[in-house]
Parts: structure tokens; C-alpha cells; sequence
């Protein structure tokens, strides 16, 4: 019979895989962010507004307000942002 493991031994262990893990899946998701957004300006370049629950849903995150207070302008806006100036 394997000899068991402590406690504290097994938590962590379990603290490091979760580090890692949390490590991994971040990198993920920051490509899956950037995919997302690509996608959203793409709908909101080809649709017109009021825009699916989904692109609706990603602007209002985008903008701070609730999707009913959005209006098209701000939308558009998402879309095709202006350039910075130097």
C-alpha cells in the first residue's frame, strides 16, 4: 500500500498546480479576448443597430452602461475607433 500524504502536503500541491493552471488558462483566454473583439467590431460593421443580445452584451461591457442606454453612435464608435493623436 503507497504511503499517504499529509495534509498541508496535498494543499500544496494543489496551491502550485492551481497557480499553474490559473497561468496556462490566462494566456488562453487573453487570445480568446482578442478573437471575441475581432469578431464583435466585424458584426457591428456588418449589421445594423439594435445589434444581436450577444454584440449588444460586449459593447455595453466595452462602454460601462447598460445595453438598453446604448445608443448607435456609441456602438459605431467601437467599430471604427479614431486614431490617437501624437
Amino acid at each position: 500500500m503507497a504511503d499517504r500524504m499529509s495534509t498541508a502536503a496535498r494543499m500544496d500541491r494543489q496551491r502550485a498546480n492551481a497557480k499553474l493552471s490559473r497561468i496556462e488558462n490566462g494566456h488562453l483566454k487573453r487570445k480568446e479576448r482578442v478573437q471575441r473583439d475581432a469578431k464583435m467590431v466585424g458584426l457591428i460593421k456588418a449589421g445594423q443597430f439594435p445589434y444581436i443580445p450577444s454584440v449588444m452584451s460586449w459593447a455595453s461591457v466595452q462602454l460601462g452602461k447598460r445595453s438598453a442606454l446604448l445608443t448607435e453612435a456609441e456602438v459605431k464608435g467601437l467599430a471604427d475607433p479614431k486614431p490617437e493623436k501624437k
